[in-house]
């Protein structure tokens, strides 16, 4: 073995849990120790997103990392103990929302921080809403009340590569400032996961919505930090503003220079914003 070859410190592990009464064996990477830091990848993805985070030392010493692929992404497999192919995949906010808690209670996870990103984002609103003991904050990236218009049946269709569509369609929702070859990657990771990715819009576009319900959530007993890239224009900045604004005790922080994927597609300086967000959540929720 060469002597400049570094072994990453980052496990994989699969768990195999009960959701509504079907089981699901779901990976997930880690790294870390201290406060669990739950983390949820973009629609028609997976975990290898959030990568760098993993392997930030700086926040690893403080936070327990732990990125899952959603069933049917990634590692993930659909349903054990289900006949999963014989109906449509549509992801709905209860379903969302259930898989994630009980994944969290499955690794025994006591007051974990979720962030999730894009879709993810939007189910961290959820969990605020439905959840907001089981979670001691949530970090919702590039999220909003409502984001209508991209649950499309050409996302899928047989006169398309979906790969290529899917991975395509990501690449302008990307800041011009993110270095070419996290972008690169970005788009690459997009390629592998054209078969969920139209029902994952299913729950971003159709299912979630929540504009008359952010008056619900009590962002003192469960922080609402979040963070949205300048070069979005899914849910913009102007969205997240207007999100936090209505959610009791939000916070919302513009990101500059970043886009749609900032965890892939310029993690240093995603990571310069995510610190500021976990420091909120250290400072409101101090004992």
């Amino acid at each position: 073995m060469s002597t400049s070859s570094k072994i990453s410190p980052v496990t994989g592990h699969y768990v195999t849990i009960d959701v509504e009464d079907v089981q699901y064996k779901v990976f997930y990477l880690e790294n870390g120790e201290g406060q669990p830091l739950v983390c949820q990848h973009t629609a028609g993805c997976h975990n290898h997103q959030w990568r760098d985070l993993l392997e930030d030392e700086e926040i690893t010493s403080r936070y327990r990392v732990i990125a899952y692929d959603l069933a049917r992404h990634g590692k993930s497999d659909p349903p054990l103990n289900k006949e999963w192919w014989k109906e449509e995949y549509k992801l709905t906010a209860d379903h969302f929302t259930a898989f994630i808690v009980a994944f969290c209670d499955a690794l025994g996870l006591e007051e974990p921080i979720f962030m999730g990103s894009s879709f993810g984002g939007n189910v961290a609103l959820q969990l605020a809403l439905r959840h907001p003991d089981r979670f001691k904050a949530v970090i919702p990236v590039e999220g909003a009340d409502y984001s209508p218009g991209f649950y499309l049946d050409w996302w899928q269709h047989p006169h398309a590569n979906a790969a290529q569509v899917c991975a395509s369609g990501v690449w302008d929702l990307m800041a011009p400032q993110s270095p070419d070859r996290d972008r690169w990657a970005t788009w690459f990771y997009y390629t592998q996961g054209s078969e969920a990715f139209k029902g994952d819009l299913y729950f971003y576009s159709v299912d979630h919505d929540l504009r008359d319900r952010l008056g619900d959530i009590d962002g003192e007993r469960c922080p609402v930090i979040m963070l949205t890239g300048e070069y979005d224009y899914l849910t913009t900045p102007e969205d997240g503003s207007r999100t936090a604004q209505q959610i009791r005790g939000g916070e919302f922080i513009e990101m500059k220079e970043i886009g749609h994927f900032p965890m892939s597609e310029n993690y240093p300086r995603f990571a310069h914003y995510l610190k500021q967000a976990l420091r909120r959540v250290d400072e409101r929720t101090a004992k």
